[in-house]
């Protein structure tokens, strides 16, 4: 049976699931400030096991950033991603004010996944291209 479980989402589970779809690597001490700095996150569990996570980051009113959704490989296609976009979703909407700002950046090619929650693809008319600059030792240590 599948439970959805809030607000536990421990450092260890964040980085071993992050780590089974490769995306990019943080220490235990990053993970666990990131998610200490986190409005809220959820987990799918299967029998206890955590098979799908997800959290939402931003400023609590006007903008929300839907960031590491991530569902165990092994357990794809069984809308564990649905499941937790519903709940992001829902925790968004009690909070954010009218008109507010929901983002993200999906992974190549799970585009159409987020559409089907009212996502668009951007550049689009009235929109630019979303953007990122990714922090390296060298400008920390600049700044």
């Amino acid at each position: 049976m599948l439970q959805i479980v809030e607000q536990k989402l421990s450092p260890e589970v964040f980085m071993a699931l992050r780590e089974k779809v490769d995306f990019q690597f943080y220490s235990w001490e990053d993970c666990s400030a990131a998610l200490n700095n986190t409005f809220y996150t959820v987990e799918v569990r299967e029998n206890g096991k955590t098979i799908g996570i997800a959290r939402v980051v931003g400023d609590g009113r006007i903008v929300f950033f839907i960031k590491d959704v991530v569902v165990d490989p092994e357990y794809k296609g069984r809308g564990i991603g649905r499941m937790l976009m519903e709940a992001l979703l829902a925790y968004i909407r009690r909070y954010a004010c009218e008109k507010a700002y929901i983002s993200l950046m999906a992974t190549p090619g799970t585009e159409p996944f987020y559409e089907k929650f009212g996502f668009i693809r951007r550049p689009s008319p009235g929109l630019g291209s979303g953007m990122v600059l990714h922090t390296t030792a060298n400008q920390k240590e600049a700044g």
